[in-house]
């Protein structure tokens, strides 16, 4: 059920784990979106790793990856399946359009609700400004987010960073210049490498995938890869997801089983090794301000998404008018998000079945 792209995956996961369930707490959940941030992969992919471990250590993090992962394999598989069958994919337009005011909704929720855990005080506050601004210019969303935290952390200590304060910082791996012989292997690697390199939006993931499927190899053609992204956006989950549709148009059940695996692996490994590094940066009176302006960064990003979607899905009379209903219905009742998603899906079918 997770429409609407990382801002909204990681709203969900704030309302279900810190509000409904109360497994952590706003500021917990605020410093493991800091440094998910940080690291290459899908964001709200990697949060789902960091509050599996959260609630139950190294078996967490792999369960809650695979089961963030899962439904959207099964589903964008499905629908891969049906496009080479039949030539065509659905295009979801009317759930789409019932489903992402409600899902902004939900963003607007969270973000206010994590205000107090990540300003914490005039500083954080000129930084989620700045940052929003700097998102919206286009600026490299890694760049805002190290700047944001590497800014704070130089003015509390009055002097630069050691050589041993950056090493702790670090825990980005790449994975450069892979090659492996023609086939499922080749497959494997290649995902391998763009799941351990990719920053950004599912713009810079279409980038990566016409490079190298596309343009170097002429695996798939680019229409193909529109649509394997269509149907990344418009299925619930990560946008990653796509991967596994272009494994199966490459190689059938078996590229799209490499495929997932390939892209999806970087970001297990990363998490895993950046996990340790959260409660010594935090428990750090020398690094803390660091993850504290990171924190506002990655609140900041958010912010910047939200006002994008809100510009794009806020272009109607009707949508204006759901989501204002689906605020009002959050803030009153507080219901579970499926309720609210499975209600815009509703309202998107009977608006089409009437025009």
């Amino acid at each position: 059920m997770a429409f609407g792209g990382p801002a909204a995956h990681i709203a969900l996961m704030r309302r279900d784990l810190v509000q409904r369930r109360k497994w952590l707490t706003d500021a917990e959940f605020v410093d493991l979106l800091g440094i998910t941030n940080l690291i290459p992969g899908p964001n709200s992919t990697e949060m789902s790793m960091q509050l599996g471990y959260e609630r139950a250590r190294w078996r967490g993090l792999w369960l809650g990856g695979a089961c963030f992962i899962g439904p959207a394999v099964v589903i964008v598989l499905a629908l891969a399946w049906g496009y080479v069958r039949w030539g065509s994919t659905p295009a979801g337009e009317a759930l789409i359009w019932g489903i992402q005011p409600l899902v902004l909704a939900i963003i607007v929720e969270a973000i206010w609700g994590l205000k107090t855990a990540a300003v914490k005080g005039w500083s954080t506050a000129v930084t989620v400004v700045v940052s929003v601004a700097l998102a919206l210019a286009g600026f490299n969303e890694l760049l805002i987010l190290l700047g944001a935290g590497l800014l704070p952390l130089v003015v509390s200590e009055g002097r630069r960073l050691s050589p041993n304060s950056l090493q702790a910082l670090s825990g980005m791996v790449s994975f450069a210049g892979v090659q492996g012989q023609r086939g499922l292997g080749e497959l494997f690697l290649v995902f391998l490498k763009i799941g351990g390199l990719l920053y950004g939006s599912g713009y810079v993931l279409f980038a990566f995938l016409e490079d190298e499927f596309v343009s170097r190899r002429g695996w798939i053609t680019h229409q193909q890869l529109v649509d394997a992204i269509a149907v990344g956006q418009f299925t619930p989950g990560p946008l990653f997801s796509s991967a596994t549709f272009v494994g199966y148009l490459v190689r059938g059940w078996p590229g799209a089983g490499v495929a997932t695996a390939g892209i999806f692996l970087p970001s297990f490994f990363l998490v895993a090794l950046t996990r340790p590094l959260i409660p010594r940066i935090r428990g750090s009176q020398r690094l803390a301000p660091f993850l504290d302006g990171v924190n506002a960064a990655a609140i900041a990003l958010m912010v910047s998404v939200t006002l994008t979607l809100g510009r794009d899905v806020l272009d109607e009379p009707a949508a204006i008018a759901l989501f204002a209903l689906g605020a009002g219905v959050l803030v009153r009742f507080r219901p579970n998000s499926a309720w609210l998603v499975l209600g815009g899906a509703g309202a998107g079918l009977l608006r089409a079945a009437l025009t």
